[in-house]
């Protein structure tokens, strides 16, 4: 152990009258009737007996974010005698039965800030938002951030900063994070997530990694001790003394970071053209019409921006994020599926109407055929008149929510869901005609967020148990599997259905003979952007195929050479997707970070 960290844990003997002590529970990951259940009451009743300012929730209460999850452990935190303060963690924001919105109806914010005589304690969440990626901090939390801290950063103050992410790289703006924290008297940044401890420096802020609930050493919280020269942690198993684990001097000044320049593309024949920035985060692919490009916000605003001057045209507030991507009915209308219903909404911005939500929240990517309009939803899915919005019929057979766009084709309607099973439904009737999983029990690792690649005799999918699959159209049967490459939730399929277009998490575009009787690899391109995970589908447009990153990377690939027309960074956040205007041909695609961009091939 260095010598001043030893010297400054023993100093805290003298200075603990005038620090401030701050519990901290992270990543207790309990569901009704598991073992962490216990443990946190346990953990809840000695933090009672404790001397503490305040207790902070860091992130990870549940396991799936389930609605019972969240109110089990709110019931249990409710108990807390000390001021609490709590934070979602990706597990309540990466899947979620609400959308992300319950645990805002439970605890009213999911962001804080307090005051414990001069120290300022302040956190916000980040994300992934509802699909595998990066965490990332919302655009807006980091404007709420820096107003607050304006205000409340007066002289002689101290700010403590909480999140679920550690300062780095796993945060896909964490750059922006940083500097905007390096603005202010800031003495460190607590964190969780990797259920280790570890100390390490975010920029030049001081950070500590703390532990989860479950440890090696039994089940714990961790203790937080700030004094007018330094911040003191410790480890507390339940029932044991607290152990010192780290110290660092409580300094205010900091450095900011140097920014990285983003590599914009360049690509002779193209013009790539960022068309608008918002102000909020943006988890939506986009829907248009002939004059407007829509999607929807984490503040859950449907918005219109006129394509031809990237002005926002009008904005309706849903009253909760929106993650579903709109679609333009045959009327002109345009629908934003949300957390308790559809909005509907005219071209020129008046909402019409609102279609409620019989349970739980839309999710999924709608899809709108000449005469329907298919929509997947929480426990079920939905065939509504693609003019009118009223409902046809609904398939309410699920056991959790869809989350990709659907397919339709010759009288049959095919999709996943987060319950392990792809399914194949009577587009007419809603009859099931078939059901087929991947044999394996874990929702995470079923076809929930996959777009399938759909032929006339045959079926393919990749999910995050890194197969490709191929299942016969007819029957539901399985024809092959491979996992021959680490496949995830990226997947295309060419114009004339012949190839399959798959990007796999070590960051190749893998093509694959859609025409063989077994699985065929014609061949893979290293587009050299590396791990990713981004569940972003491939697009073929006009004899080029197009493959998004989870950071801002758009490769642009000729299939007939196998090789890189062009690469770029469109932004620093993942690609949600790629979308046709079907008024011009161009390819869009919009960013978390809330920006869009065109991309047309002159």
């Amino acid at each position: 152990m260095h010598k001043y960290i030893l010297g400054a844990m023993l100093l805290a003997c003298a200075t603990t009258a005038a620090a401030q002590r701050i519990a901290v529970l992270s990543d207790v990951h309990v569901s009704p009737g598991n073992p962490a259940e216990a443990q946190l009451k346990a953990a809840v009743d000695e933090i009672n007996q404790g001397d503490f300012d305040i207790v902070v929730m860091n992130g990870d209460l549940t396991n799936e974010g389930l609605d019972d999850e969240l109110l089990n452990v709110k019931s249990i935190l409710d108990r807390i005698r000390h001021p609490l303060y709590v934070l979602p963690g990706n597990h309540e924001l990466n899947w979620s039965q609400s959308a992300t919105k319950t645990f805002n109806d439970l605890w009213g914010n999911d962001r804080f800030v307090t005051e414990v005589d001069s120290l300022v304690v302040v956190g916000i969440a980040c994300g992934p938002y509802m699909k595998m990626g990066d965490g990332h901090i919302k655009q807006e939390d980091l404007l709420w951030l820096r107003s607050t801290l304006d205000s409340i950063a007066t002289p002689g103050k101290r700010i403590l900063n909480f999140n679920h992410y550690p300062l780095q790289d796993d945060l896909d703006n964490w750059e922006d994070y940083v500097n905007l924290l390096s603005a202010y008297p800031v003495i460190g940044h607590i964190n969780g997530h990797y259920h280790v401890w570890r100390q390490y420096w975010g920029g030049d802020i001081p950070a500590v990694m703390t532990r989860a609930l479950a440890g090696p050493d039994g089940y714990g919280y961790s203790i937080v001790e700030v004094d007018p020269q330094w911040v003191h942690v410790y480890n507390k198993v339940i029932g044991a003394d607290p152990e010192p684990k780290y110290a660092f001097a409580a300094g205010t000044s900091h450095k900011p970071l140097e920014y990285r320049e983003l590599k914009a593309p360049v690509a002779d024949g193209y013009d790539i053209d960022r068309v608008y920035d918002d102000h909020a985060s943006v988890f939506t692919r986009l829907a248009f019409d002939a004059a407007n490009v829509y999607f929807g916000n984490s503040l859950g605003e449907a918005v219109a921006v006129d394509k031809a001057t990237g002005k926002r045209r009008w904005t309706v507030n849903t009253g909760a994020s929106l993650f579903s991507r709109p679609v333009v009915l045959a009327s002109g209308d345009i629908a934003f599926p949300g957390a308790t219903g559809i909005s509907i909404i005219s071209p020129d911005g008046k909402l019409r109407k609102t279609l409620p939500s019989r349970e739980g929240p839309y999710v999924a990517d709608g899809l709108v055929t000449d005469d329907a309009w298919y929509q997947g939803a929480y426990k079920r899915f939905e065939r509504r008149n693609p003019r009118t919005g009223k409902l046809v019929w609904t398939y309410d057979s699920l056991f959790n929510y869809c989350q990709a766009a659907p397919v339709a084709d010759a009288g049959q309607v095919f999709f996943g869901a987060w319950d392990t099973n792809m399914r194949a439904l009577d587009a007419k009737t809603g009859r099931l005609l078939w059901t087929w999983n991947n044999g394996r029990a874990q929702n995470q690792l079923g076809p929930g967020n996959v777009v399938p690649a759909v032929t006339p005799d045959r079926i393919y999918i990749v999910a995050p148990d890194r197969y490709m699959t191929a299942i016969d159209r007819a029957t539901g049967r399985t024809l092959w599997r491979d996992n021959s490459h680490r496949y995830r939730e990226s997947l295309g399929i060419s114009a004339d259905h012949s190839r399959l277009y798959a990007k796999t998490m070590d960051g190749e575009l893998v093509c694959i003979d859609a025409t063989a009787p077994a699985f065929s690899e014609l061949w893979t391109l290293d587009m050299g952007i590396g791990y990713d995970h981004a569940p972003c589908i491939v697009l073929e447009k006009d004899g080029t195929v197009y493959a998004g990153s989870r950071r801002g990377i758009v490769t642009a690939v000729d299939p007939a050479t196998r090789s890189i027309i062009w690469q770029g960074e469109i932004g620093k956040s993942e690609i949600n997707g790629f979308d046709i205007d079907p008024h011009t041909g161009d390819v869009w695609t919009s960013l978390i970070e809330g920006r869009l961009a065109r991309i047309h091939k002159k």
